[in-house]
């Protein structure tokens, strides 16, 4: 972003995120998955006092950090409330208030085929290319002028959605952000 489209935050220096930190149900599982499946170096290894857990911190790029905690008692995740079902490709988006949908990692736009194609060859079931813009259904059949981000869909061993996201141009333009925020007045449940 260049600093005429570049929104700024007047209240704090705010300079990305740091970690975000998830659950999972078997720790060896998951480094096994983010640290031999996408690659990502397991940073720091953590043994919570008084037999709580686990908390482990992969490098995900750019000084940023995905943690996961393992509890021994933690209640299992349930489909659909904890985290979408399936992936959006496939007509799931829905998760519960308050939890995490997923978690975007940003990649190179030239890298999306090739990036799909590999998680494919190591396994992973992987969703359909997705070009994101600002049409009725947000989705554009193939790459054009509206597309602002590119992206795969694919699931961690405990069923996180992990999305591997490219942005195509600059946000912030005045175009981008015109919808009015909705209310829990809003909602249907």
């Amino acid at each position: 972003m260049n600093e005429e489209t570049m929104a700024e935050n007047t209240e704090f220096e705010l300079r990305g995120v740091n970690h975000i930190a998830l659950v999972c149900s078997d720790m060896k599982q998951t480094v096994d998955f983010y640290s031999g499946v996408l690659g990502m170096p397991l940073i720091k290894t953590i043994e919570l006092p008084m037999g709580w857990g686990q908390h482990f911190f992969f490098d995900c790029g750019g000084g940023n950090a995905l943690a996961f905690f393992w509890f021994p008692d933690a209640p299992e995740g349930v489909p659909g409330v904890s985290a979408p079902k399936d992936l959006p490709d496939r007509g799931e988006l829905l998760s519960a208030v308050g939890s995490m949908n997923h978690i975007a990692i940003d990649v190179a736009p030239d890298k999306i085929e090739e990036y799909r194609d590999k998680l494919i060859a190591k396994g992973v079931d992987v969703g359909v290319i997705l070009n994101h813009d600002d049409s009725e259904f947000g989705i554009a059949p193939a790459m054009q002028e509206g597309v602002f981000v590119r992206s795969i869909y694919f699931k961690d061993p405990d069923g996180i959605l992990v999305e591997f996201a490219a942005w195509t141009r600059e946000l912030g333009l005045p175009h981008d952000v015109r919808h009015e925020p909705k209310t829990a007045a809003d909602r249907t449940v």
